[in-house]
């Protein structure tokens, strides 16, 4: 049975232990949400947990909603250069930044208008990374209760803890930090490179029956 989950700003290890376990269909259709990893990710630093945020260009007023397709990026912020320069100095010490580096740095050099467009473009990095297909499936409309599908679109909420047992890995900087859990696979990426799918497919996430 496939997995329903939202593609987010180079999501978290738990939404790619997700992605590499199961099917996974893409939620499309949804309404955009503040404080989701939509449009923020965090990473690793010299001071611990740091987040990086897309800027997106609001329409109308707070009770407006709008689709979360529809939701563009706020590119008169220098957002693309601020966000590949805190990469570059958190993890240019790590073993693999040099390995991963140039299929990572189109992301902060090309222009995108769609924030659910470098998402997706995101996470196929990733992919391609890992050498694993991206998942290609994609909603036809919008259902608040999935029945035909285990529903993990709340590993979106950035408010929510997402309950599974991780093991740590060597962070940088874990000299002067405790193991931060559940960062962005960029994290796990640039510290474990080869090793970043078979730790994705030990890990034991509890999902909703659907």
């Amino acid at each position: 049975m496939q997995v329903l989950l939202h593609p987010g700003y180079f999501l978290n290890i738990a939404n790619f232990a997700a992605l590499v376990q199961n099917d996974i269909c893409w939620e499309v259709n949804d309404n955009y949400q503040k404080q989701t990893y939509r449009n923020r990710c965090y990473i690793a630093t010299d001071i611990g947990k740091h987040m990086l945020t897309i800027p997106i260009k609001h329409v109308g007023n707070n009770r407006n909603k709008q689709r979360y397709s529809e939701v563009a990026i706020d590119n008169t912020y220098f957002w693309q250069r601020q966000h590949w320069r805190t990469l570059q100095t958190a993890y240019r010490t790590s073993p693999f930044f040099e390995f991963y580096e140039d299929d990572i740095a189109p992301l902060y050099n090309d222009t995108f208008d769609s924030l659910m467009e470098f998402n997706l473009k995101s996470i196929a990095t990733i992919c391609d990374c890992l050498q694993i297909p991206m998942p290609t499936d994609k909603t036809s409309s919008y259902q608040a209760a999935a029945t035909d599908m285990t529903d993990a679109r709340h590993f979106i909420n950035s408010k929510t803890e997402i309950p599974f047992q991780q093991a740590p890995y060597v962070q940088v900087f874990n000299d002067r930090n405790p193991f931060i859990p559940n960062l962005s696979i960029l994290d796990l990426l640039f510290n474990e490179g080869t090793n970043t799918l078979p730790y994705l497919k030990s890990l034991k996430l509890n999902l909703p029956h659907a």
